[in-house]
Order: C-alpha cells, then sequence, then structure tokens
C-alpha cells in the first residue's frame, strides 16, 4: 500500500460550517491525522443547520466536508478543556480555526499561545475579512463575500438582476487558499524549523480569482458587467442554442475560429469584416451569436458536439448534476467515492480531483459522529477511563 502524501501530519481543526472543514478535509483526504474539536453536545454547527438530514441527525452537508476525520468533544471555555487541547497541540503539526479576530486568543489557543507550547505549529485562520482592515469584526458569509468582491457584479445576465455563483465560492476558495497557505507553511518549517501563523478569509479568496476582471478594469479603465455565459477575453466562447437545447463552444483564436465556421458549413463568416479577428467578433458578439445559433438551429446540441470535438474545437453539453454524476468520464476519473458510515449506510461523495502518481490520496473513513473519537484521544494523552468520566461529568468533554 501506498503511503499518502501527508501521512504523520497531525491537525487540530476547530472549525465549522464551510471553509474551515472543508480546508481541514482536503488534508484528511491526502492522509493528515485531523482532530475535529468540537464543542460538547452540539458540536458544529452545520451538524444540524445546513440543509437536510437522511437517517441520522447530521445533515447531508456536514457529512460531505468532514469526511477522513475523527471528532473529539472539547469545552474550550474550561480550564481543564484547554489544559487537554495544549497537550493535543504539543504533538500537532497544524491547528486550523474560523473564529473571528480575537476569540482564538480569549480562548487560549491563538498562535502566540501554541506557539509557547510548539514552537513547529503551524496555526491558520479563516475568517471573514481577515484579522486586519476595518472590517476585521464583521461577521460574514459566503453571500456577503460574494457581493463584496465584486463576483455578484459579474455573474448573471446583462441588464440584469444581481446573481451569486452557484456554488458556495467564496467559502470553498477561502478552504483551497487556507490549505495551500499550510502546505507552504509546512514546507518552509521543514527548512526553518519553525512554524508560522497563516491568515486568510472568505473575503480575499474570491477576491485572488478576479484575475481577468481586475485586469480589464487596470488595463482598460473600465469596470467590468455581467456577460452571461460569455468571455471577457475571447469570442466566440459561450453557449449557444442549439435545436434542443444549449451547448458550450470555445473557438477562441484565428484557428479555432476557422475550424468551427468549416464545420457548420459557414465558411462566408471568416471572411466576414464584422467577425475577421478576435476584438471584432467580441464587438459584434451579438451578431455573432444571432449567425452562429441559425445554423446551429438544424442539429441538436449532442450531435453538434461531436461534430465540433470531431474538427478539433473544445465544445461541450451543459449537464446538470444527476447527468454528470451519471457521466462515464466522471466515474472513470474517479469522482464519485462509496464509503460507509455507522448511521446512514452506505454513501457517496465527491472524489478526490488531485491525483498523485507516487503518494495517492484516498477516502479513509466517514466524517465521525459527534466526539465519537473522545475517548480514544483522551486515553492516548494518558487520561483513564474514570478520568474520562469525570471529565465528562463536568461539561469538559
Amino acid at each position: 500500500m501506498r503511503v499518502p502524501a501527508l501521512d504523520r501530519v497531525k491537525v487540530l481543526d476547530v472549525t465549522q460550517v464551510l471553509a474551515g472543514p472543508f480546508c481541514g478535509q482536503l488534508l484528511a483526504d491526502m492522509g493528515a491525522d485531523v482532530t475535529k474539536i468540537e464543542p460538547p453536545g452540539t458540536g458544529d454547527q452545520s451538524r444540524t443547520a445546513l440543509g437536510f438530514t437522511m437517517k441520522g441527525d447530521d445533515t447531508a452537508a456536514f457529512l460531505a466536508i468532514n469526511r477522513g476525520k475523527r471528532s473529539v468533544t472539547l469545552n474550550l471555555k474550561e480550564d481543564a478543556g484547554r489544559e487537554i487541547f495544549h497537550a493535543l497541540a504539543r504533538d500537532a503539526d497544524v491547528v486550523i480555526e474560523n473564529f473571528r479576530p480575537g476569540v482564538a486568543r480569549r480562548l487560549g489557543i491563538d498562535y502566540e499561545t501554541l506557539g509557547a507550547v510548539n514552537p513547529r505549529i503551524i496555526c491558520a485562520s479563516i475568517s471573514g475579512y481577515g484579522q486586519t482592515g476595518p472590517y476585521a469584526n464583521r461577521p460574514a458569509h459566503d453571500l456577503i463575500a460574494q457581493g463584496m468582491t465584486g463576483l455578484m457584479s459579474v455573474t448573471g445576465e446583462p441588464g440584469g438582476p444581481p446573481a451569486k455563483v452557484g456554488i458556495s465560492i467564496a467559502d470553498l476558495s477561502a478552504g483551497l487558499f487556507c490549505a495551500f497557505g499550510i502546505l507552504c507553511a509546512y514546507v518552509a518549517r521543514e527548512r526553518t524549523g519553525r512554524g508560522q501563523y497563516v491568515d486568510t478569509s472568505i473575503f480575499e479568496a474570491p477576491l485572488a480569482l478576479s484575475v481577468f476582471e481586475s485586469s480589464e478594469l487596470w488595463g482598460l479603465g473600465r469596470v467590468p458587467r455581467p456577460l452571461g455565459s460569455t468571455n471577457r477575453t475571447a469570442a466566440p466562447n459561450q453557449a449557444f442554442r442549439a435545436r434542443d437545447g444549449y451547448l458550450n463552444i470555445c473557438a477562441a483564436n484565428q484557428r479555432l475560429w476557422a475550424r468551427l465556421c468549416a464545420v457548420l458549413g459557414r465558411d462566408d463568416l471568416v471572411g466576414d469584416p464584422r467577425f475577421a479577428t478576435n476584438d471584432l467578433r467580441m464587438t459584434n458578439r451579438a451578431e455573432l451569436e444571432t449567425e452562429l445559433e441559425a445554423t446551429l438551429a438544424d442539429r441538436d446540441a449532442d450531435e453538434w458536439v461531436r461534430l465540433i470535438l470531431d474538427a478539433g474545437v473544445p465544445a461541450g453539453p451543459i449537464l446538470d448534476y444527476g447527468q454528470v454524476f451519471d457521466d462515464p468520464h466522471t466515474h472513470a476519473r474517479d469522482m464519485v467515492v462509496e464509503i460507509e458510515h455507522p448511521v446512514e449506510g452506505l454513501l457517496r461523495g465527491l472524489g478526490i480531483p488531485v491525483k498523485l502518481s507516487d503518494t495517492p490520496g484516498a477516502v479513509q473513513r466517514p466524517a465521525p459522529l459527534l466526539g465519537e473519537h473522545t475517548d480514544e484521544v483522551l486515553r492516548g494523552l494518558g487520561y483513564s477511563d474514570a478520568d474520562v468520566a469525570r471529565l465528562r461529568e463536568n461539561g469538559v468533554v
């Protein structure tokens, strides 16, 4: 059996809801030993507060973003709870938290405190707006971040109301960037022997993805606007209507444009002065769409996808999630996994999108039940059964 990339990396995940748990799950998928620290009695609020449940009490959303972890219930407001956390931190590599700025310090699990316990510790924070700046103490949410970072101003149809990206892109990208920061800090620690603090936010993460939009603003002095499915840098590059529905076509350079015209039987468009260059095609995008859809209306979308792909031009269907997870390529790339849960039974989940040839990741265990591993972890720290029972009676675990 091949050893995963993050084998023996110990992570304490003190996060809730989406961005932080997603970050911890990414590390767990790559082999890290991730221990989820949850408040006794209630646990991560997403166990009950994010959408629907199935057989058990935990929401499907919780199950989807906490696999591969162990769960320990611990009251960090109690001295005994902090003592246990510090004992865990002495042997840990990473702590992830997503409290508002200042809360980790009040709980005694901030980087300065834990760094004194373990100088090699890496403490990573995902907050709403980061640890500094005028908005640092504001409450945050994926929707709010999408609005404040420009995403909603460029999403949707021209002239339409503000629209959010369909997935929780601010939360999820913050989790991705945090995992990236943790791994950068881990590599640096191998060189310096010292841990460090990683600070990211659900404000900065989607803003950092705005590479084309910021270029348009700064390069042309033009505020980007929503373009529907079209592209800021090339045309034709969008969804087009065929006889029975829509397909996506991307002919983003002159060579592909000529090939597309040929397969559509519209060689007349190659010499059309309205569409002679990419800049002209973008300027005359509405007329271009009219011309292409007049021809695309002759066949069904799937037939056009096949013909256009055969001509060497990027094209594809527009699938719903039911179709995506029935698609043979999705399964060929192992993007659907199955794992047995003690309450839910056999669960399906998303696969791991990064394939490493020598140290691949794997889904090792389902999302944990609340406090499922508390006794196991405390015994590993030297607590007796009587000690654990007393801690539980006192509301510490």
